[in-house]
């Protein structure tokens, strides 16, 4: 006897924003579908950690704010909803929506290897979708070396590549962020 073909279950982004409410893991939603987020490792959650008090105290005393790992960003007209690592918002409708951001000027990404080609492709697509998106910067801790994406006026996103030793600049939030504040705590190999 054969087993029948599983039909997946489509979500709707208000049925997925319900569920997600009442569960105690998060989930991301893109098109319909809802995928489980898996756990980081230490390095991975020390070098978000360091970026983000890095960039909260320089936006300390702005209208931006800085948030870590669980704040849902919409992307691609409500068919998809993420946990960036990191996203910085300068916007006024988002400091009114306390679980949704949906005007991000910065969003980081900490490289693992099961995520790096999601994150460098059909991530980035999504997220070069949002008009207030001016920066995606991907920290990669196996190579350390850090790829900004900026977008020009123009529309175009060109990459600005920063290896282990160079300090880090990320223009939208006007800070520079050095090899050693970025990679605090981790281990060389």
């Amino acid at each position: 006897m054969s087993a029948l073909p599983q039909t997946k279950a489509s979500f709707s982004a208000d049925d997925y924003l319900a569920w997600e409410a009442t569960q105690p893991e998060r989930h991301e939603f893109v098109d319909g579908e809802i995928f489980a987020m898996a756990g980081a490792e230490d390095r991975h959650v020390t070098v978000t950690g360091n970026v983000y008090m890095a960039l909260r105290q320089h936006l300390r005393g702005t209208p931006c704010r800085t948030f870590m790992a669980d704040m849902k960003v919409q992307a691609d007209a409500a068919s998809s909803y993420f946990y960036p690592d990191i996203v910085v918002t300068c916007s006024a409708a988002d400091a009114q929506s306390r679980q949704i951001k949906r005007e991000p000027l910065l969003i980081v990404e900490v490289l693992s290897p099961g995520t790096e080609a999601y994150d460098r492709g059909e991530k980035f697509q999504r997220y070069r979708q949002m008009p207030s998106l001016a920066e995606y910067a991907l920290v990669d801790i196996e190579r350390r070396r850090v790829d900004v994406f900026r977008k020009q006026p123009d529309g175009l996103w060109v990459l600005h590549p920063f290896e282990s030793a160079e300090s880090v600049v990320l223009a939208s939030v006007d800070v520079t962020l050095d090899a050693e504040t970025l990679y605090a705590e981790i281990d060389l190999d």
